[in-house]
């Protein structure tokens, strides 16, 4: 089919490694600094989305572009977050919103742009922003830990760290989670609040009670 690649996923579920066949004259588009290895024929152009006003919000997206020239050409993808990669096909109609870092890869007729959480996404510690994908093809993305795939039927409640992604026919608000004492002092802070019909995707492990269990092993400097 058109938009669709030849792909297989090894390492899964804790060191997710995507391998891509790009057929020759094709593009794929690829997170910036995730490949690991790449037959020479591919050549790499970089893209930005959201462009350079937005860079120092974090509010963009780098993108590499992998082109096979005179022939099929195959490469590999290694996302920085070790975890699951899950493989979305789009199809044309719909639209998916991932978290700021989840984006591994996709076919160049999807579409990825950024999408502004307000400033309530500031202390979510998903980013300022979500990657919102449009149009049909292979889309790729990446969690922290394992992936559980949810069915949301009417409402239901994801802690904000834990949101890989979510299908655009669900609304979302981002509320408190307690009181002010439980956003600063119990570990719970903001969680999302969906609404409707659609699929959310979570991941089973969050990266800052990881740094916050870390942070007592951190070498330390002497004087």
């Amino acid at each position: 089919m058109e938009n669709t690649f030849e792909h297989h996923i090894d390492g899964r579920p804790d060191f997710a490694l995507l391998t891509v066949k790009i057929p020759s004259g094709k593009t794929l588009k690829v997170e910036a600094s995730a490949m690991a290895t790449m037959d020479t024929n591919l050549k790499m152009k970089t893209k930005m989305k959201g462009g350079f006003g937005r860079l120092f919000t974090g509010e963009s997206i780098f993108i590499n572009d992998f082109t096979a020239e005179n022939g099929d050409a195959e490469i590999k993808i290694a996302p920085a977050a070790p975890g699951d990669l899950i493989h979305y096909p789009m199809n044309g109609s719909e639209t998916l919103y991932l978290q700021s870092s989840a984006f591994v890869a996709s076919a160049p007729s999807v579409i990825v742009n950024s999408k502004w959480q307000g400033f309530k996404g500031f202390f979510s510690g998903a980013g300022l922003f979500l990657a919102q994908c449009t149009g049909q093809g292979d889309l790729w993305f990446n969690s922290f830990g394992g992936v559980i795939e949810i069915d949301v039927k009417d409402s239901y409640v994801v802690d904000t760290g834990n949101i890989v992604a979510f299908t655009g026919n669900l609304s979302y608000s981002v509320t408190r989670f307690g009181g002010y004492k439980s956003l600063f002092f119990s570990g719970e802070g903001l969680v999302c609040r969906f609404q409707g019909e659609g699929k959310v995707w979570i991941q089973t492990r969050k990266i800052g009670p990881l740094t916050s269990w870390a942070f007592p092993f951190r070498p330390e400097g002497k004087n």
